[in-house]
């Protein structure tokens, strides 16, 4: 006999339907069917060690143990189990309807939740309430009803606590109930108390209201004029016209000065103060009585560097020895003499240029290989005047000649060369220079405390060129904007230079002692009965029409006969060399010209007269210079020999007559000796404490970067003053440095503006000399 379907069998004699007394119909197994029944067949072997056969198995469920009939059809035997198939189905199905709707007993519980829930909906709807909330105090309450009565009787429920509180599910839900309440009540007072918050924020009647005036309209226009005064500079209108404004409008209000926020004593230091900073403490004192605190600008950037135990300080200039100009010698002294103290970490950056660019800029055709060179000579030049041995780091950035302007101009974004780890404080020599086509990030966002130093009247040496009065015009804004923007304070060395936002006026500059140490000399032989100054009169100066020599041939040639026997010696070397050395032999003038060369040299020791008529400089070096060596300086009424002019042997004149007035009664008597105050006055420790004062930078260094802790009372209480006041001055700056950031970017736009080509980011060359990534890979064409 073939394996029959046992498993088969089995589901037909589970059947209701089904009797042994009568079989169902017989069918042929399939070969589902055999292995069904061998599957149960050996689990019911284990259970029946005594073994039966297969057909006795297949009998007992009264399965046709039967062959199939010879002539029977694979067809009729498929329908055939076709139509069994169908009849158990419809009697399962019978059976499982049959149950389902068998009427189930709802537990109390789940009424009382029912109720309890359609009594709230119901009150929400009639109540107009848009959303259904529902109520857990009364769900929870149906719990604990039905938990007295012992819900878990009724509803069949078994524990083994018969107390219905001991349940833990029970408990659990409860607990969560409860949590839920709690948490909508707080959630509903913490929503409430905000309101309350909000509204009182809202309010125009402040507690103290009535000690505290609210601001009129006439306030509100003139601090709206005052905060305007960045935009109003920068579109030339004066600051005197906006101050009178401000002023005439505060004094239309009667009670002006009925409210102090400062007691007698403090207030008094206040009243000699203008209308400005009057009007800020009044707007400081409503913005305090409601509890108003400004968190910062919307250009601001938070993340500086971390002020530590040493500060950083970083001297960035526009030119570097050999070549002997004011932007070079200077900053190089203002290094040395600043990191003398070891207060504080100093960094001199100079331009590097390729040995191209040497060859145009460095006198003799001195050229170096590296910037490891090049350092080494400007240590050497330094040491040897100031006679101790400096302490600073040497720093270069990639810079390009420019041959029409004679400048160097950056080139690629020079902040990057300082780390962000040193980036604390910035002294840029001739901000507005450094700044005319960077393109980078702002000075004022990466530093503490940015301070520009003005060295030359870009102005008049513009105007001096074609279309100089356009070009002046536009260069006055570029610098008025550079200045605002990346700059925190602004020293210009005198009056000649131009008026720029957050500036004042001081010389920072000092003398090379090597200077000093002549004019001690010659005062020492002069006292001894000696005559050490044999020579007459001489100028020295970048042979450049721009550095004095076109007023110079002009005084000299109006006043030829009043001047008749004297003799002028000129030093220097320059582009308009042959211009001007062919238009003094044209006009027959006694000017005998030599070569340039170091003011220091002892051929120059001797001369008794230094003339330097020139009105382009800012703070003349040599006339420094010329004064410490004591001897008679001769130099035009102008604001850049201010400083001088205390000095008895600085001779100003104003008028040409005057001019041969002061060097006949220069050249027939001898100078006078300098005064140890007057050689004080001249040094570079003088200068250097006139630039830590006047740019508060004594105030940042000791005070750990907050410049208002260590200031005077007045000062102070300003500095928390303005905390609590939103500034239009920065969002300006904000502004106008975003604007140049984007036209910087355009290398179209900076061609168009005069720039040197290929600045925008340096070239291959500065990556070799200086170690630097490629450029391609520093700044990738896909980066702006």
């Amino acid at each position: 006999n073939r394996p029959g379907p046992r498993r088969r069998a089995r589901e037909i004699s589970s059947s209701p339907s089904f009797s042994p007394r009568t079989p169902p119909p017989s069918f042929r197994p399939t070969s589902h069917h055999r292995l069904l029944f061998r599957h149960r067949h050996r689990h019911h072997h284990q259970q029946n060690p005594t073994g039966r056969t297969q057909q006795s198995h297949m009998a007992s469920f009264g399965v046709d143990t039967r062959p199939a009939a010879a002539g029977e059809g694979a067809l009729s035997f498929l329908s055939r189990s076709l139509r069994e198939d169908l009849r158990l189905i419809r009697a399962r199905a019978g059976e499982l309807e049959t149950f389902l709707s068998a009427p189930v007993p709802e537990p109390d519980l789940f009424a009382r939740l029912r109720r309890a829930y359609n009594t709230t909906s119901s009150s929400s709807a009639a109540s107009g309430i848009g959303r259904t909330r529902l109520d857990l105090s009364a769900i929870g309450k149906a719990f604990e009803a039905e938990v007295g009565r012992g819900w878990g009787a009724k509803t069949g429920w078994r524990w083994e606590d018969e107390d219905a509180a001991e349940w833990e599910p029970i408990r659990a839900v409860k607990a969560r109930l409860r949590d839920l309440d709690r948490k909508r009540q707080d959630q509903a007072s913490d929503v409430l108390h905000k309101v309350k918050l909000s509204l009182k924020s809202m309010s125009f009647a402040p507690e103290a209201s009535e000690e505290v005036p609210p601001l009129d309209l006439n306030e509100l226009l003139a601090y709206f004029l005052k905060q305007s005064g960045p935009l109003f500079d920068q579109l030339g209108i004066k600051r005197d016209v906006c101050d009178k404004l401000v002023e005439s409008l505060c004094s239309k209000r009667k009670d002006h000065f009925a409210y102090d926020p400062l007691s007698t004593s403090e207030s008094s230091s206040f009243r000699n103060d203008n209308t400005c900073d009057e009007l800020d403490l009044r707007i400081a004192s409503v913005l305090q009585s409601t509890g108003h605190h400004y968190e910062g600008g919307f250009w601001d950037d938070g993340q500086k560097y971390d002020v530590a135990d040493k500060r950083h300080v970083a001297i960035v200039t526009t030119a570097s020895l050999p070549w002997m100009t004011g932007t070079a010698v200077n900053p190089l002294f203002r290094a040395a003499y600043l990191a003398k103290s070891s207060k504080q970490y100093v960094t001199l950056m100079v331009p590097w240029l390729c040995k191209s660019d040497q060859e145009l800029v460095y006198p003799n055709n001195m050229t170096f290989s590296s910037p490891e060179d090049q350092e080494t000579y400007i240590r050497n030049w330094l040491e040897e005047r100031v006679g101790f041995k400096t302490d600073f780091r040497i720093s270069f950035y990639p810079g390009k000649f420019q041959k029409e302007r004679r400048s160097i101009i950056p080139a690629g974004d020079t902040s990057q060369f300082i780390p962000s780890k040193e980036a604390d404080i910035a002294i840029l020599e001739e901000p507005e220079h450094l700044n005319w086509y960077h393109h980078g990030k702002r000075w004022t966002d990466k530093f503490n405390h940015v301070v520009g130093v003005v060295h030359t009247n870009y102005l008049e040496y513009i105007k001096r060129e074609k279309n100089g009065a356009i070009q002046a015009f536009f260069v006055k804004h570029i610098n008025n904007l550079v200045a605002r923007a990346y700059c925190h304070k602004v020293l210009r060395l005198s009056g000649a230079t131009q008026d720029l936002a957050r500036s004042m006026i001081c010389n920072v500059h000092g003398v090379n002692p090597k200077f000093l140490e002549v004019g001690e000399r010659i005062a020492a032989e002069r006292e001894s009965g000696e005559q050490s100054m044999s020579k007459g009169a001489y100028f020295l100066g970048k042979m450049v029409w721009a550095k004095g020599y076109r007023e110079l041939i002009d005084l000299l040639a109006k006043h030829k006969t009043d001047l008749d026997g004297f003799k002028l010696d000129v030093y220097g070397n320059g582009e308009d060399s042959v211009e001007v050395q062919s238009a003094a032999k044209k006009l027959d003038l006694n000017l005998n010209f030599h070569k340039g060369r170091d003011h220091a040299d002892d051929s120059l020791h001797g001369y008794k007269v230094f003339v330097n008529p020139s009105i382009s400089d800012v703070l003349c070096t040599a006339t420094a210079e010329a004064l410490a060596m004591g001897k008679f300086v001769v130099c035009a009424d102008h604001p850049s020999n201010d400083f001088f002019r205390s000095f008895p042997n600085c001779l100003v004149y104003t008028t040409s007559e005057d001019f041969v007035a002061k060097v006949k009664e220069a050249m027939t008597r001898d100078p006078q000796p300098l005064t140890p105050e007057q050689r004080y006055n001249l040094s570079w420790e003088a200068a250097t404490q006139r630039f830590m004062e006047h740019s508060e930078l004594d105030k940042v260094l000791s005070s750990n970067g907050d410049c208002a802790s260590t200031s005077g009372n007045s000062v102070d209480r300003r500095m928390k003053k303005s905390a609590s006041l939103p500034n239009m001055s920065d969002i300006v700056d904000g502004g106008l440095a975003f604007a140049h950031y984007c036209f910087t970017g355009s290398e179209l736009l900076r061609l168009s503006t005069g720039a040197v080509p290929g600045t925008l980011n340096y070239n291959k060359q500065h990556s070799v000399d200086m170690h630097l990534l490629p450029p391609q890979v520093q700044n990738p064409v896909y980066g702006w």
